[in-house]
Parts: C-alpha cells; sequence; structure tokens
C-alpha cells in the first residue's frame, strides 16, 4: 500500500512531466473554465481558492468574479505547475501558494468559496481532503468540482472504461461530499463538462 508521501511523489512527477506543455495540450477550454467559475454565483469581495490549480486558468475568470477587492488564491502542490501559471501571466490575477490540500496553509472559515478543476481523482485521501477544504469555507460558502470534459469523454480519452467506484459519480460523489462537510445541489456530467457544485453545512 503506497503511502500518503507516495501519493505526492506520484502526482509531482505526473504533473511536473507536463507542466511545460499543459495549456497547449487543451488549448479550448478556457469557455468551459469560465462558464463553470459563473456558476459558482461569487460576489464582488469574495475570497476564493482554486484548489490544485495546476497552470492557473481559472485564475482569471475568478478574478473577475469577484473583482479588484476580492482575493483570489491559487494552491498546487507542483511547483512546475506554478512556474507555467507565472509564465502566463495568471499570478496576476490571484496569489499563488505551493501547499497540499491535505494541509492549507489557511484560516479555518477565511474563504466564501472553492473551485477545484480535476482535483478529486489525484486526492490521497478524498474524505479527509474535502474535510480540510470545507474547514477553510465558511458556513454556506460554496464548492464547485469541475472538469472541462464530462466522465466518459474522459475515461475514452485515456483509453479506459468507467467503474462503478469512480469517486466522481453522482451515487459516489453525494455521500462523500456529504461526510466530509458539504451538501451537493446540483450535478452534471455531460460529454462538454462536469460540474459537481455543493454548499459548506453549517
Amino acid at each position: 500500500m503506497r503511502s500518503m508521501s507516495d501519493d505526492h511523489t506520484h502526482v509531482q512527477e505526473f504533473f511536473t512531466a507536463r507542466a511545460a506543455d499543459w495549456d497547449a495540450r487543451f488549448p479550448d477550454d478556457g469557455p468551459a473554465y469560465a462558464a463553470a467559475v459563473a456558476d459558482l454565483d461569487l460576489r464582488p469581495g469574495d475570497r476564493v481558492l482554486d484548489a490544485g490549480c495546476g497552470t492557473g486558468r481559472a485564475l482569471t475568470p475568478l478574478r473577475r468574479a469577484v473583482g479588484p477587492t476580492g482575493v483570489v488564491l491559487g494552491a498546487d502542490l507542483t511547483p512546475a505547475m506554478l512556474e507555467a501559471a507565472v509564465r502566463a501571466g495568471r499570478h496576476l490575477d490571484g496569489h499563488l501558494l505551493l501547499a497540499d490540500v491535505a494541509a492549507l496553509p489557511l484560516h479555518t472559515e477565511s474563504m466564501d468559496a472553492v473551485f477545484a478543476a480535476g482535483l478529486v481523482a489525484h486526492l490521497s485521501d478524498p474524505a479527509a481532503n474535502l474535510r480540510e477544504l470545507a474547514r477553510v469555507v465558511r458556513p454556506g460558502g460554496a464548492l464547485a468540482l469541475f472538469h472541462p470534459i464530462g466522465r466518459a469523454a474522459l475515461a475514452t480519452r485515456q483509453g479506459r472504461q468507467i467503474t462503478s467506484g469512480d469517486l466522481r459519480a453522482e451515487a459516489n460523489l453525494g455521500p462523500l461530499l456529504a461526510g466530509s462537510g458539504w451538501r451537493m445541489t446540483s450535478y452534471a456530467d455531460e460529454d462538454s463538462r462536469f460540474l459537481a457544485l455543493a454548499v459548506r453545512a453549517d
């Protein structure tokens, strides 16, 4: 059985190898990110965390949503992805943190919302990690679990089959969120996107 340290090393190695050309591989995802951010219903002045921000593709729409008085943070475990975000100029839209979602360097209930693109599949301990995201969000705050293509399209791209144990399946994700301090409010799994929205339980 792999340790959490092994999981972290595997994730870092996977994304380090792909960081330099990540955006070039997926050049058309921008509108899907913007639409998902819009569904978070952020308000000017809100404080939002992009958890597992990668190259920071959500940071610009998040900044537009919260305006100049809001706070945008992007946290990622892989230095090479954060470096790619800086090269793309996205650090101008949000403060970048080299951090693990298992132990975020943020105060309890300090955020209004969390945006997480492609994160769930890479969590070493999904229940504990989602609880940590809940910790940093105020009661009633929002969570968006997003991917720019749906589960079936992603499985086809990766040459695999969807299994019943897929964490992003609605039947699995709802209870996982409920046990981690969240209440799922909507679920969409379409070819063009995956988006599950939840609110932080009181």
